[in-house]
């Protein structure tokens, strides 16, 4: 279990998918069941789908088209919300999101949610999961145009939240997007070892990492957010 001092951590930004949510949909859409629907409805070879949008992933990776469902649907030329909602009983909630969640809550800190996921995919997984219930703000970084690999975006998040760097927390399943947080200047990161449970533990070693956050509810709960310690923002 990670050690974090959180008396020093006001506010903690949470990414979505492999961190709040089980990764298990989004990866079983990508790169099995969106290149079998495509290739029943084009009428090409199976594998031959499999290729050009391994090929294509590759081309876009990290960047604002990756997550984009507007940028896949014209690219595919496809309406591509429908066959999302095929899947769409495979997306879960972790089983220690919530009482996580509560517990930041209970001790006074601001929960924020920042996801690279298209506002498409976001509503059909807060539609499914009623997340947002128990987070104060969702972000997608598509209204930025940038994604949480750019410092652009760290910026123009920061401008928006006015957080302190130095008294928040990062949470996060991608290392590329917990180094940009650090380069930012993000204080506290934390990675998610298990963020797909059909998968085996990633063994991460560049950030402390997490199996279980049920296993900090004590440590959150033993420190809460003081009123006279100068409040979430920076001034």
């Amino acid at each position: 279990m990670p050690f974090l001092p959180w008396n020093e951590i006001d506010t903690v930004l949470l990414d979505m998918d492999g961190t709040l949510l089980d990764l298990h949909y989004d990866n079983r859409f990508w790169l099995d069941h969106l290149p079998t629907r495509l290739a029943e409805i084009k009428g090409i070879p199976e594998q031959e789908c499999r290729d050009m949008m391994a090929s294509h992933y590759e081309k876009v990776h990290g960047q604002i088209q990756w997550y984009c469902l507007d940028y896949w649907a014209e690219t595919l030329d496809i309406d591509i919300m429908p066959i999302k909602r095929e899947l769409a009983h495979l997306i879960e909630i972790r089983p220690d999101t919530v009482p996580f969640l509560e517990a930041l809550h209970q001790s006074g800190r601001e929960v924020v949610l920042v996801t690279n996921a298209h506002p498409g995919s976001l509503s059909l997984k807060i539609e499914r999961t009623q997340l947002d219930a128990h987070i104060d703000n969702l972000i997608s970084t598509h209204e930025f145009g940038v994604t949480k690999e750019s410092q652009l975006l760290w910026q123009k998040l920061h401008a928006r939240l006015n957080f302190n760097p130095a008294r928040t927390l990062f949470v996060d399943d991608t290392i590329r997007i917990l180094e940009a947080a650090k380069e930012f200047g993000i204080q506290h990161l934390l990675a998610v070892d298990n963020p797909d449970n059909t998968l085996p533990n990633r063994n991460i070693t560049e950030f402390p990492a997490v199996t279980d956050y049920r296993l900090m509810l004590d440590d959150i709960l033993a420190n809460p957010v003081s009123s006279n310690e100068g409040g979430k923002h920076a001034e």
